[in-house]
């Protein structure tokens, strides 16, 4: 499907993420991957930070509220806390979650897995995995819009844990 695939390997889309163990059958699995010169215990803060806002476009999907350039010392992510904060309110649930390692939540129809493979001592691989729990007609507007906003989001934590 168009805008199904972005910076992932092969390897990568046939690994199974915790999302795959909530929805066997999909209308929609979208991938995408980022490699972070920095070691995972700098990565999954930013990811961890996603229950304040949702580090994307935020004129689109948070009102204009700039996400937080700066750690804010959340306490780890526990499953049942609201995934992510976006138009200003608490949106989704987590699902799943090993700290340092993979977030799994569900907004809007969608659950989506975000896991953290270390890449010798410095770099990291944060790669994610979004699904559509249904609505077949409208996974290619989703795998596309997908696309985009989470490129932006994954590039924007590789920034934020790069410096």
């Amino acid at each position: 499907m168009l805008g199904d695939r972005w910076g992932v390997t092969d390897a990568e889309v046939a690994s199974r993420f915790a999302c795959d163990d909530l929805v066997p059958a999909p209308v929609l699995s979208a991938w995408r991957g980022v490699t972070v010169e920095a070691p995972p215990l700098r990565v999954w803060p930013w990811v961890a930070q996603v229950r304040v806002a949702p580090y994307s476009y935020d004129l689109v999907d948070n009102l204009g509220r700039r996400s937080p350039r700066r750690l804010v010392g959340l306490a780890e992510p526990r499953a049942g806390e609201p995934f992510t904060t976006a138009f200003g309110r608490p949106q989704g649930e987590i699902l799943a979650v090993d700290p340092g390692r993979q977030l799994t939540g569900r907004i809007l129809g969608a659950v989506m897995s975000y896991r953290l493979e270390p890449l010798g001592p410095a770099a990291t691989r944060l790669v994610l995995k979004l699904v559509l729990v249904r609505g077949r007609l409208l996974a290619p507007p989703v795998s596309v819009g997908d696309l985009v906003m989470a490129r932006r989001q994954l590039l924007t934590w590789k920034e934020l844990a790069e410096r």
